[in-house]
């Protein structure tokens, strides 16, 4: 366990994935760890021949792309407020919020790309919502470096396909179990199951849906960006992306516990990163504090992984009936953000996280901070 500030419930859950008997290893806990669905967000679990699909989790693939730019901010107009009715334009953003209509782009993509099976949605809906946002804790951020050097930051998955295929397998899961479990949701699925594979294949999907709905989204807010600027939207230059998956799972080769043994299992992170050495990633605060680009360290007491970001400290709930509006707004200010949706918001609110650089501090043996940054610009779907 890593971590210096992990709610005891979060602890005790993560108790009961360890008795799961699937297991090929401990439960790693990551500092961004708290209270989840059957498993900890802020986990990593390893398994062999088998995977639970709550542990998977309901946002399947969800994750980070982060873009650095040739750009910097003295480069651009002080206000950029007007920003953020752009990307409302090129990103909807918001529950049950989509394209009008499917560009060929997405229209491409799903032929390319169709799901193993029939899906719980229509390929309309699934070809519209490529390229949005959500709601929740998903985000688009213009960010400075300590060079005010220009990066694009966006939070993201697999939006309403992921979250029915996520719920249905889980459901099927739970019903097909005859094990007893100290949590239902802990239900897993074995290799050679009919509905393993089912699963899987569906799982693996979404997983490039979300790589792709992050993508595409990119794609357009540099292209407002560029328009903003006066670029007329030709390409910014960029410098590096990078484009993680911070819910998903991934048969990788494990190093095993006595030292020796190499073999190949199932690796579930929910709500962390593979950090394999050098590797890099994307570690959010809050949407009033900063950034973190990193690069792995490749610690296998983690199985070579790191938090996904800072960790909720309270619950959605507990956030609104304790935190103000007023206070909102003063952790915000200094940058643009949706500020007429701030009572939408307050769920959102920085102090419902645990502290970032706390959480960094807590992992140095696991990831390396390559870059801080800091948000000018915040846009959120309420």
């Amino acid at each position: 366990m890593w971590g210096s500030d992990i709610d005891p419930g979060a602890i005790a859950q993560a108790h009961k994935t360890a008795q799961v008997p699937i297991l090929a290893g401990p439960v790693a806990i990551m500092p961004d760890a708290h209270v989840g669905i059957g498993a900890t967000v802020g986990t990593v679990i390893v398994t062999q021949d088998a995977i639970i699909p709550a542990a998977v989790g309901v946002d399947i693939g969800c994750g980070m792309i982060a873009v650095k730019l040739d750009l910097f901010r003295h480069a651009m107009p002080l206000d950029l407020h007007p920003l953020l009715k752009e990307f409302a334009q090129s990103v909807p953003a918001g529950m049950n919020q989509n394209h009008t209509k499917a560009s060929d782009k997405a229209t491409t993509w799903l032929m390319k790309n169709p799901p193993p099976s029939e899906l719980p949605v229509s390929d309309d809906l699934v070809t519209r919502q490529l390229g949005t946002l959500g709601s929740g804790n998903h985000f688009i951020e213009v960010c400075v470096d300590e060079q005010e050097r220009v990066w694009v930051v966006l939070h993201s998955g697999s939006r309403g396909v992921g979250n029915k295929l996520a719920n249905k397998y889980i459901s099927l899961t739970k019903r097909a179990n005859k094990e007893k479990l100290p949590d239902p949701d802990l239900a897993w699925l074995e290799s050679g199951q009919p509905l393993f594979d089912e699963y899987l294949g569906f799982m693996l999907w979404a997983q490039n849906y979300a790589l792709t709905n992050r993508e595409f989204m990119m794609d357009a807010v540099l292209a407002q960006l560029s328009y903003f600027i006066g670029r007329d939207g030709r390409d910014l230059p960029e410098i590096s992306r990078i484009n993680c998956h911070h819910n998903f799972a991934q048969e990788e080769t494990i190093h095993g516990w006595d030292d020796v043994i190499l073999h190949r299992a199932w690796v579930t992170r929910k709500g962390a990163i593979a950090s394999y050495r050098n590797q890099a990633g994307v570690i959010p605060g809050s949407m009033g504090t900063s950034t973190y680009i990193t690069a792995g360290v490749g610690n296998l007491l983690s199985y070579c992984s790191s938090s996904h970001g800072a960790g909720r400290r309270l619950s959605r709930g507990q956030a609104k009936r304790t935190l103000s509006l007023d206070s909102l707004h003063t952790k915000m200010e200094g940058r643009a953000w949706n500020s007429d949706k701030a009572s939408s918001l307050l769920d959102e609110h920085p102090d419902a996280y645990k502290d970032i650089h706390q959480v960094m501090r807590d992992q140095e043996d696991l990831t390396v901070p390559i870059a801080q940054l800091t948000a000018i610009l915040n846009y959120k779907g309420a």
